[in-house]
């Protein structure tokens, strides 16, 4: 069902390009980018006595110095430990957070406010695509880049902003109080920003004059389509939700046009069993925010997998020749052509699984394959076996769907091709491997 589904890649609802995408690529990584966020995910506010206890209860992190003013990756798991998926919590009140994401982790919040005895309420704020009526409560920006923070400053009219990881503090841009984070796109420094819907477009304004003087890009849909792959963030993982008897009141509630009932698989990884998609915290490196410290759903199977092996998140390099000859492919009359490579991101599914293997074997998926004008060449993240995952391993990532690709309306007919790939660590650019968490 989900190979064949028709909704084709995740949207975001901006304008494709502002400029040239390759151009919006390199504003994050040398000046300044730009990026609206303010359609694409949902927004989940729940609020009341209970809504730690409900986030403990449902999630592997730890809630025990959260609140008010912090944020933090709300990694959820089924009851077999397989990975639900992840969002960002917002501590708006110590009674009070807004979850944002895709829907997945919402969802999955939602049905446990509605259903688990918490004393809790809930304020759904439906990303454009499941309600395109929507007048959204807030608009949100990402200003990024090495030029970010000069930029706020200039246009900054209140206090010292708050610049420490993953911290929330306050800003005032055209006379307007809005609220930040400290978290990035494509592993650059600068800081996320939200406020009142309506004020949206003043403040949108505002940065645009000023970051005139700093080389200011805004990002479109095409580039910010690209922008994971290079922050090593995997923003596609299956929810293991499709199985298991203890998952089935989970489906029974959700709705039929729900996004895990119409989102769609696609790649050359096609096995016939959903369960082979399901993804553990290690497979994506959210290990490090598995606490043992609560109860919650999944514990004791995490437990049970803690010392491993784990399979690793890695960034491939593709190799440049194999990929002209995927482009090569597309050329003459003999054969099926090869499957195209949209530039920069060549995502033509809810969650683009291709097969990586080693001498012919399976060794692991490559994930959301993009161009980086950054880096000349095209990327993509991996999940692989620990076995080949070390730095400079060769592995082999077999690109189009089998037997001439599926009915989605995103794929044409083609056949398959092989492409070599270098193990890179994540995020592949150093300097933001180095200093995106260790941000002050």
């Amino acid at each position: 069902m989900l190979y064949e589904n028709q909704m084709g890649r995740y949207p975001f609802p901006i304008e494709p390009e502002y400029t040239h995408w390759a151009e919006e690529q390199r504003a994050w990584r040398e000046g300044v980018a730009l990026m609206n966020q303010s359609f694409h995910m949902t927004d989940l506010y729940v609020k009341g006595p209970d809504v730690m206890k409900l986030l403990s209860d449902i999630s592997v992190n730890s809630y025990a110095k959260f609140g008010k003013g912090k944020a933090k990756q709300i990694v959820c798991v089924n009851y077999d430990g397989y990975l639900i998926g992840d969002s960002i919590v917002f501590g708006l009140e110590d009674d009070e957070v807004n979850i944002v994401g895709r829907p997945i982790v919402p969802n999955w919040v939602q049905y446990h406010a509605e259903t688990g005895g918490y004393d809790v309420t809930i304020t759904r704020d439906e990303r454009k695509l499941d309600d395109p009526d929507n007048r959204r409560l807030t608009y949100r920006y990402e200003v990024q880049g090495p030029l970010a923070l000069d930029l706020l400053n200039k246009v900054n009219e209140g206090g010292e902003l708050t610049t420490k990881f993953f911290n929330m503090g306050e800003i005032t841009i055209a006379g307007c109080k809005a609220q930040t984070l400290s978290h990035g796109m494509g592993g650059a420094q600068g800081l996320e920003i939200w406020g009142p819907f309506d004020e949206g477009e003043k403040v949108k304004a505002a940065l645009i004059e000023a970051g005139k003087e700093f080389g200011l890009r805004l990002v479109g849909s095409r580039a910010y389509a690209s922008a994971a792959a290079e922050s090593g963030w995997v923003p596609s993982v299956l929810p293991a939700i499709y199985t298991g008897e203890k998952m089935k009141p989970y489906r029974e509630w959700l709705k039929a046009n729900a996004f895990e009932a119409i989102s769609t698989l696609g790649g050359s990884m096609k096995t016939g069993n959903v369960e082979d998609y399901y993804m553990t915290p290690w497979d994506v490196d959210y290990g490090r925010v598995v606490k043992f410290d609560h109860d919650f759903i999944g514990r004791e199977a995490l437990e049970k997998m803690a010392d491993g092996p784990h399979r690793k998140k890695v960034t491939l390099v593709w190799d440049h020749d194999d990929v002209q000859k995927v482009y090569a492919g597309q050329l003459g009359h003999e054969d099926l052509p090869t499957k195209n490579m949209d530039f920069p991101a060549a995502h033509y599914a809810s969650y683009p699984y291709d097969l990586a293997t080693k001498d012919g074997k399976p060794v692991g998926i490559s994930i959301a394959p993009a161009y980086s004008a950054n880096e000349r060449a095209w990327i993509s993240l991996a999940v692989l076996n620990p076995e080949v995952a070390e730095n400079g391993t060769e592995v082999t990532v077999t690109w189009g769907e089998p037997d001439g690709g599926s009915s989605k309306p995103t794929v044409e007919r083609h056949r398959q091709a092989e492409v070599r790939a270098e193990v890179h660590p994540w995020p592949i650019h150093e300097a933001s491997r180095l200093t995106y968490r260790s941000q002050t």
